[in-house]
């Protein structure tokens, strides 16, 4: 439990952060965006909406100063390998578990779901009528604007709400946390796939896990706010994880689902396609495969699809109704803040043609990235979901709105990736999280006073550079980096001898024996035993072997470098541990498979991609 037993550095940052996180709930009673006529909370608290409304913010801002800096706290002990995949997971749900009975936070989005969910459960399409033709308390607390614009959710969304209305009735109450519960089920699709997506991607699972699901970014936004969003990155990284474990058809159902929420979930879908084609294409890709694969893929995506329109009741109308959110022009759209700087430079042009004409050569411009990256994505593997990732960043940067919460949707698939090493990747992304949170007031409809931007600044600028002085600190050669009282170690630098580096394999290991995975288990124990023994590794000879009346030379897998003492060892002998153990796999299995011994030639095959994956992405 994590409070029992003595109070390690993970386990004060979480405590840390819990405390952060009851202040915002606690907040979020008068400055949360409260429902018109709360019965609960009017005995609790009489005048939330008027003299306590600013105290109440003040608390909710000093809780989310407690929680990023709880999270910055757990972001270096990550790094530093003191935090594991199973700590990081009772986290998330340990900070998640207060704002699940708070109202919801920096948006009144959940008040708009329910209310178009209401023109469902009327019998009435979704579509092509909207909220303002219905009346009760449901339709009340609804944003004005979303009241006179159809529906531009999935088939699988409206069919959610239409259960959970089935059960609230017209209570919103009991309708918001009911909807709120069941997106958080995106969240534990999220905690679950997270470690599967790092054992293909070469991404740290408990890493993984602090990038996306712990970021308050998305507990604030996607928990508390209560957006579908959360439910469709859980469903697009579990999809994902399914097509990288070779079970294509499941998983591209599930983000054909995910799609079936919000739409925007089928920009991973191309890429998806390319991991499919090199598994079935076993790297040697030709257009047969591609039009075998691309042919089951649209066809799993449609039936999927359909059957979701079909339970629900609905057709393909919410397509048309996708621009409903077109009257926002926040600043966060680069086409739109370009259109914005430009009309106040010419003079004489009026605005909205100008932020219009930008926002036209906006989806060009996104047509063209995303194009260029899935065909560069066509090797498969990581280098797909890479692609994937950096498709969902320019389409959530180059889209005409562009809300905080959306940058969520690249951070699902990119957390797991390891990407080449970069000191300011972790800060930048801490710091644009904390802009991205900060940046919106708690009640979601007020504006930043004056004053709430320029500490937003200073902010933004404070968590980053907390996580810049941990990366320092961490990267210093040979200086000891103190985290508790009690936990000094000393850092090698660079390699993959280094604490951080070792726990990478680790964690990959722990997830490979949990999933018993033969072919990833063999290879990472291989591999760490290589590197913890490499003063007695040979590199050039091989042990010989017999396979029934054959002899087989080389078959002696696990192999490492030359005979260099752990503590010389740098990146690039280490790198040549691995490789040379791909290689020693590699050349086996081709000998196995002269000999008619397909089985072994295939499990010697498997071994080398797991390893091959990790030279990929370091």
């Amino acid at each position: 439990m994590i409070f029992a037993g003595r109070c390690t550095p993970h386990r004060f940052a979480t405590r840390l952060g819990l405390a952060g996180m009851g202040l915002i709930a606690l907040g979020a009673l008068g400055a949360g965006a409260t429902l018109l006529n709360n019965p609960v909370l009017t005995r609790l608290l009489p005048d939330a909406t008027g003299s306590a409304k600013t105290p109440a913010t003040a608390v909710v801002y000093v809780g989310m100063g407690l929680l990023f800096a709880a999270w910055v706290r757990l972001g270096h002990l990550v790094q530093a390998g003191m935090s594991t995949m199973q700590e990081m997971r009772r986290t998330v749900w340990l900070w998640a578990a207060p704002l699940l009975v708070a109202p919801p936070l920096f948006s009144t989005d959940l008040y708009t779901y329910l209310a178009q969910g209401a023109v469902a459960q009327a019998g009435l399409d979704p579509y092509s009528h909207v909220p303002a033709e219905l009346s009760g308390a449901v339709i009340d607390n609804a944003a004005g604007h979303w009241l006179s614009v159809p529906s531009p959710y999935g088939p699988l969304f409206i069919l959610i709400i239409k259960s959970v209305l089935g059960l609230a009735g017209d209570n919103p109450l009991l309708g918001a946390f009911l909807t709120r519960l069941v997106l958080t089920a995106g969240l534990w699709l999220l905690c679950l796939a997270m470690p599967k997506l790092c054992r293909h991607l070469g991404g740290r699972p408990a890493s993984a896990l602090w990038i996306s699901a712990a970021n308050p970014l998305v507990l604030l936004h996607l928990v508390s706010g209560g957006h579908n969003d959360l439910l469709m990155v859980g469903l697009l990284a579990s999809g994902t994880a399914l097509v990288l474990a070779r079970f294509p058809v499941r998983g591209f159902a599930l983000v054909a689902m995910a799609a079936a929420v919000k739409v925007t979930a089928a920009v991973a879908l191309p890429f998806l396609v390319w991991v499919w084609v090199s598994h079935r294409s076993e790297g040697r890709l030709t257009w047969r495969h591609f039009l075998r694969v691309g042919t089951a893929a649209v066809s799993t995506v449609v039936v999927s699809f359909g059957l979701c329109s079909a339970v629900a009741g609905v057709s393909l109308g919410w397509l048309s109704a996708l621009d409903g959110n077109m009257v926002l022009e926040p600043l966060l759209s680069v086409p739109t803040s370009l259109g914005k700087v430009a009309a106040m430079m010419v003079s004489g042009v009026d605005t909205e043609q100008m932020v219009s004409g930008f926002r036209t050569a906006g989806w060009f411009v996104l047509a063209a990235v995303v194009v260029v990256l899935w065909w560069r994505s066509r090797r498969g593997g990581a280098t797909a979901i890479r692609g994937a990732a950096g498709a969902m960043l320019a389409t959530v940067l180059l889209s005409p709105v562009t809300l905080p919460w959306y940058f969520s949707w690249p951070l699902t698939l990119g957390a797991a990736v390891r990407w080449p090493s970069s000191r300011a990747v972790l800060p930048v992304v801490a710091g644009v999280s904390a802009w991205l949170v900060i940046g919106s007031h708690p009640d979601g409809k007020s504006q930043l006073p004056p004053w709430g931007f320029a500490v937003l600044f200073v902010a933004s600028i404070a968590v980053g550079a907390g996580m810049w002085h941990g990366k320092i600190a961490r990267s210093r050669a040979g200086r000891p980096v103190r985290l508790s009282g009690s936990a000094e170690f000393r850092v090698s630098s660079p390699g993959w001898e280094s604490p951080a580096m070792r726990a990478d394999l680790r964690d990959d290991l722990k997830v490979a024996l949990k999933s018993r995975d033969r072919a990833a288990v063999t290879a990472l124990r291989s591999a760490l035993a290589a590197i913890d023994n490499a003063e007695a590794v040979p590199v050039g000879p091989t042990v010989d072997t017999t396979v029934g009346n054959e002899r087989v030379a080389g078959v002696a897998v696990g192999l490492g470098a030359a005979e260099v003492p752990r503590r010389d060892l740098t990146d690039a002998d280490v790198r040549s541990i691995v490789e040379n153990e791909v290689r020693e796999r590699t050349e086996a299995a081709e000998q196995y498979e002269r000999l008619g011994r397909a089985e072994q030639a295939e499990q010697l095959r498997a071994e080398a991609a797991v390893l091959q994956r990790h030279l990929e992405v370091s």
